[in-house]
């Protein structure tokens, strides 16, 4: 029985995935505000001071910010940080790939999802791990379906990511649920066996969010707690959507064509795709 109204109350209603889907939104054009003014020479307290501002005039709060003590707006994970970097006054370089990981509350409901950006002249070797990590975040979109289990979802990212490219697939961070809380299940792991883990259930909304790196999967925390880095200091690559369980096609609530569209209208960024 326990288990019965723990799987219902993941999966949610039309009206709680229409009030999702607008979180999920705002974090796509916050990001597409980042990705106009992005540049070398810009800081991470700059866009993170803009995010803030561009999430409050849209009548939602930041849903990061004092989450577990996190002092600001938005993540800012720059080349060998994989997740939870705290933004800083230290500009932006060129050659630099900088994931930026946003959250909103709107309504009562969470959006959060997360995009890699490359900043001027980044190497090629790099280039490739950001479209891997891009690419294996839509091969594990493609096994969110009734039916499946999330372990579906993290053995077609790990065989991409993993097996067909060499890189490491963070173990110890993973996606979740999303809804009321920021952070619900059931978990996302990016790596996985075949028909494991938690079954999939029509209208489970989730946040899948490979986190790739181009050496070693090991990771390490900063001591400023928060952090979280490459063991061997090599990039690190993430990318994240926010999707809803269906019968024959995810359907996803987030947009990268609008944050992709400013991208190839910045002169200082290069395209992922």
């Amino acid at each position: 029985m326990l288990e019965h109204l723990f799987k219902n109350s993941m999966v949610k209603s039309l009206e709680e995935i229409d009030l999702i889907r607008e979180s999920s939104l705002l974090v796509s054009k916050t990001l597409t505000e980042i990705a106009k003014i992005m540049r070398p020479g810009i800081s991470g307290l700059e866009i993170d001071a803009l995010a803030e501002e561009f999430i409050l005039d849209n009548k939602a709060k930041p849903a990061f910010k004092g989450y577990s003590g996190f002092p600001n707006t938005l993540c800012i994970s720059i080349n060998d940080a994989v997740v939870h970097g705290i933004p800083t006054k230290e500009a932006f370089k060129d050659g630099d790939i900088v994931s930026v990981d946003c959250g909103t509350l709107l309504n009562g409901y969470h959006g959060d999802h997360a995009y890699t950006f490359a900043i001027g002249s980044v190497d090629n070797e790099i280039m490739e791990l950001l479209r891997v990590t891009r690419q294996s975040l839509y091969l594990g979109i493609e096994q969110a379906i009734v039916g499946k289990r999330t372990g579906d979802i993290g053995f077609a990212i790990q065989q991409y990511c993993e097996k067909q490219h060499g890189y490491g697939v963070v173990r110890e961070l993973v996606g979740h649920g999303l809804g009321k809380e920021l952070h619900e299940e059931p978990d996302v792991p990016n790596y996985g066996k075949k028909g494991q883990k938690t079954k999939l259930l029509e209208n489970m909304v989730l946040a899948i969010e490979p986190m790739i790196n181009l050496g070693t999967k090991d990771i390490m925390t900063l001591g400023d707690h928060w952090t979280v880095v490459t063991k061997d200091r090599k990039p690190s690559a993430h990318f994240e959507h926010n999707v809803v369980v269906k019968k024959e096609k995810a359907e996803i609530l987030s947009n990268f064509e609008m944050i992709e569209e400013a991208i190839k209208m910045n002169k200082e960024l290069q395209s992922v795709v």
